[in-house]
């Protein structure tokens, strides 16, 4: 089975190809960030998110059927004859909010065949709703046009998904009683849970935050300090470079870790670092030592 798979949850458009036969393969991946695009918002843009989404499914799905070898141009397009004027008028009902959209995706059908592949799945949730719709009507117009099927995708399941794909991008199949139950441990910008899996669609929630994730501190606490977005891999590379031996003279607050409870709550150390922070002179703030000395204990705690 060979499925196309589309993500856009939150601010990266991505669309992946992936095979089941005897082993999970995937054949191309291909992601589109807009990291630079919201950095100087300090976070994603939900509105701005959806409008680069339009613009980037098409460009993101031609290059994954490229790399995957399914890209294959029409001989006689189906679209340019007088039978094809009630598919286009779907497709268009269907993209309705994105006529950008509509407008790139038929030139892509007119001109390339069908691909090789068995059904489509899409996220569906939990994400920026905005940039899910973009998303979920993408995949409805191609599902309607290639009749194919659409498998809806939870985010979160996805990423604990992820981790049973190998190096190389094959993993083989593994004895269930090798792998369950299991933890699972959720970090993935707007959520941090623990989750234990007894098995494939099983879950029950043992802990959550119970205010910001730790991505969301992350970006907030590196706005503060003047590092810039996104916050995790700026805090991580500044204290890569401060000599931690876990004892500083700056100490932040370690939240829930007496609590009878599996919980984390991350809004403390934020509010912790900006208080920190008000208090130091103009040069102590750009100081490199205090910078990467804070990022340190940010990172730690």
């Amino acid at each position: 089975m060979k499925v196309l798979s589309i993500e856009t949850s939150c601010d990266e458009t991505s669309i992946a190809l992936v095979e089941k036969e005897g082993v999970f393969e995937i054949l191309s991946n291909i992601v589109a960030s807009q990291a630079k695009i919201h950095e100087k918002f300090g976070g994603v843009y939900p509105t701005l998110a959806k409008r680069e989404h339009q613009r980037n499914l098409v460009p993101v799905l031609t290059e994954t059927l490229r790399k995957a070898g399914f890209l294959k141009k029409l001989q006689n397009s189906r679209l340019r004859t007088q039978k094809s004027k009630p598919e286009v008028k779907i497709l268009k009902e269907i993209l309705g909010r994105e006529k950008y959209l509509f407008k790139k995706l038929e030139k892509f059908l007119k001109k390339y065949k069908k691909p090789p592949i068995d059904t489509i799945a899409v996220t569906v949730g939990p994400g920026l709703e905005p940039c899910l719709w973009v998303g979920v009507n993408f995949a409805r117009a191609l599902g309607f046009f290639w009749e194919l099927p659409i498998i809806p995708v939870n985010h979160l399941e996805g990423h604990i998904f992820a981790n049973f794909i190998v190096v190389g991008g094959r993993t083989s199949d593994k004895e269930k009683g090798q792998i369950f139950p299991a933890i699972c441990l959720m970090v993935s910008g707007g959520h941090t849970q623990l989750i234990l899996m007894r098995d494939f669609g099983k879950y029950k929630i043992l802990g959550e935050t119970r205010d910001d994730a730790a991505g969301e501190c992350f970006d907030k606490t590196a706005r503060i300090l003047g590092l810039g977005y996104p916050g995790g891999p700026a805090i991580e590379q500044e204290a890569a470079q401060f000599k931690y031996r876990g004892l500083t003279p700056l100490t932040l607050p370690r939240p829930m870790i007496h609590q009878k409870n599996y919980d984390f709550s991350f809004s403390g150390l934020k509010t912790a670092v900006l208080y920190d922070f008000k208090k130091r002179s103009s040069k102590e703030r750009k100081s490199k030592q205090y910078i990467r000395e804070m990022a340190a204990e940010i990172q730690q705690a």
